[in-house]
């Protein structure tokens, strides 16, 4: 009787179990034909991707190896979660993935943030996917000791309108022609986001309607403006803001000295160098 009771008891767990199971995959299936779930991953899931590489685009030296295997697990799940779609972001992307599938190496452009337009905003030579900003905020951001400036698209881009705002006559009495040169600026390099860079764009516009930013093309600029960090912590940030005047030959530099306090930034840009700079 008890060894009934037993077997009994065996197959209902048994049963119970395979519901489960049978459950979740028509989950996964309904997942994956309404878009909501991909299977282009399942190599990461199967423990045969070895390690997965992260470079920024615009620093060569932010660069990291993950191996952790819950890490490589949160990569999975995110991924396998990215809707495929037909178009990728215009946008330049800000970091490379490779994924090290043995000696398979499977290498992804990944822009920050999403697409205005709803384009893809990870790529690789076959697919297009919208991946969720979780990878900013629990992966890069989490292996990374992230010591940006607070508010870094506020006191950075902040700055520069800051300066236009208070010296685009002067910068502009000889010439409309004016260059946003952030190229140079390799300290900042690694903050920089497509997304916020495009922001920055628009709100140029706004403030010198014929002020563009460089893109390899410096030489076409009559007066060319260009940013430099000089140092910074969560709550100070500074910088050299140089401009260069072609038609008459000139550079002059401005100071930048931003304090954070009382939950906001004070942005203070003047010709004159200040103390303790």
């Amino acid at each position: 009787m008890k060894r009934n009771l037993k077997t009994v008891i065996v197959f209902i767990i048994l049963s119970a179990l395979l519901a489960v199971l049978s459950g979740c995959q028509k989950i996964d299936e309904i997942q994956l034909k309404m878009g909501l779930k991909n299977n282009d991953f399942e190599y990461i899931k199967d423990n045969k991707a070895d390690k997965i590489v992260i470079q920024n685009t615009r620093d060569k030296g932010f660069k990291f190896t993950v191996t952790d295997k819950r890490t490589i697990k949160e990569m999975y799940d995110i991924l396998s979660s990215a809707k495929k779609v037909d178009k990728k972001s215009s946008l330049e992307p800000d970091y490379v993935f490779e994924i090290y599938e043995g000696s398979t190496v499977h290498r992804f452009s990944y822009i920050t943030g999403m697409d205005k337009n709803d384009y893809g905003n990870l790529y690789g030579d076959d697919s297009i996917y919208i991946v969720s900003k979780r990878i900013d905020y629990d992966i890069i951001k989490n292996l990374w000791n992230y010591r940006a400036p607070r508010d870094f698209k506020s006191t950075y881009y902040g700055s520069i309108i800051e300066f236009l705002k208070d010296y685009g006559a002067d910068i502009t009495k000889n010439s409309k022609n004016v260059g946003i040169d952030l190229s140079q600026d390799v300290e900042a390099a690694k903050y920089m986001l497509s997304t916020e860079i495009e922001d920055f764009n628009s709100e140029l516009a706004d403030t010198i309607s014929t002020a563009k930013l460089v893109n390899n093309d410096r030489d076409k600029y009559d007066v060319l403006v260009t940013i430099k960090t000089q140092g910074y912590k969560t709550t100070v940030y500074k910088a050299i803001i140089t401009v260069n005047d072609k038609k008459d030959n000139s550079e002059t530099k401005y100071y930048v000295n931003n304090v954070y306090e009382n939950n906001e930034w004070t942005i203070e840009v003047t010709k004159d160098k200040p103390d303790k700079f």
